[in-house]
């Protein structure tokens, strides 16, 4: 997830903001909404003559006050227009926020759900029993992410303060205390991680949240290379580990599940070329190995690894203990 700063708001986006704070009553001005939505004092009052003159909105200067108001009740902003298209749009979207249940973001796409259908309440109800029957959405293997921790991490990352934490990795039964200045948090493969310089290794490291325990948020600052970049840090990556190296890999998929590969996304490199037998070969460039087998082996004996001659030796070991589990 990137974070986007408030002066890249649309211009309907701040208008609603507007709305909202006139439609509660309360005292606020130019100055105090450039504030607010961090775009010149001049911006917003292009926004309210916009509203007031071209929307048709009872908003009104009080000099005494030195604010604007509303002078009577206005329940909805008037300019959403929705077709049958986005209708079914925005009841799709209705549907997919219950895949984030649980998660620490459900409360907060569902209050902005809200406010994007909050005109067209006196038209259309947004209700459970008014969601798509036809439409549902599941994820298999839905992260954990405890809603304490993960606030601790996303303010320090936004304010880009120094964290330290206890960190648990893989396999091992004991944490160890981590320094991180956090760069990015990133929903990954249905799972929430942190990117950031561990002080200590001088290196950038992922971090999976559910494996971070006791967050402590310090004083200290740090500032973000201009140079990062998510889209670059995962750029060499299958699903989240990245790595120096340069994999050119090779896989061929049998006919059976040719249409499945085609069907997806697998990573951004990929290149697939048709077998004249209705297989498939997929290529792609990857920075390390360990999550293309694994992904590889969730195809069983449809699969074959043809390239690297590393990764290609390694399926072969893990077959053969496979094999031996399982005789």
């Amino acid at each position: 997830m990137t974070f986007a700063s408030q002066s890249s708001r649309p211009p309907i986006e701040r208008m609603l903001r507007i709305h909202d704070e006139l439609r509660r009553g309360a005292f606020t001005n130019c100055t105090k909404l450039a504030r607010t939505l961090e775009v010149s004092r001049k911006t917003i009052v292009r926004d309210i003559a916009f509203m007031r003159d071209r929307l048709e909105l009872p908003i009104e200067f009080q000099p005494q006050l030195n604010a604007y108001r509303y002078t009577h009740p206005v329940s909805a902003f008037p300019t959403v227009q929705v077709s049958e298209g986005e209708l079914l749009a925005l009841l799709v979207a209705r549907k997919a926020l219950e895949q984030y249940r649980g998660t620490p973001f459900h409360r907060q796409l569902e209050t902005s759900f809200d406010k994007l259908t909050g005109a067209l309440k006196d038209r259309i109800s947004f209700s459970p029993a008014d969601e798509l029957q036809s439409v549902s959405f599941k994820n298999v293997g839905l992260g954990k992410a405890d809603m304490a921790i993960f606030n601790a991490l996303s303010a320090a990352t936004l304010r880009q303060h120094d964290i330290e934490f206890d960190y648990r990795k893989p396999g091992e039964t004991k944490a160890a205390r981590r320094r991180v200045q956090p760069y990015h948090l990133a929903h990954r493969e249905n799972l929430w991680y942190l990117v950031g310089f561990d002080s200590e290794r001088n290196a950038l490291r992922t971090f999976a949240l559910p494996r971070i325990t006791n967050p402590s948020v310090l004083k200290t600052k740090f500032v973000r290379p201009a140079d990062f970049s998510p889209e670059k840090f995962f750029a060499n990556a299958l699903g989240v580990l990245g790595g120096e190296r340069d994999h050119r890999v090779v896989i061929r998929f049998a006919a059976s599940v040719a249409d499945r590969i085609r069907e997806r996304e697998w990573h951004e490199s990929q290149d697939l070329r048709d077998l004249p037998d209705g297989g498939l070969e997929l290529r792609l460039r990857l920075g390390a190995l360990a999550e293309i087998e694994r992904w590889v082996l969730t195809w069983g004996a449809d699969a074959e690894v043809l390239q690297p001659r590393e990764l290609r030796e390694h399926m072969r070991t893990t077959a053969a203990a496979l094999l031996k589990r399982y005789r």
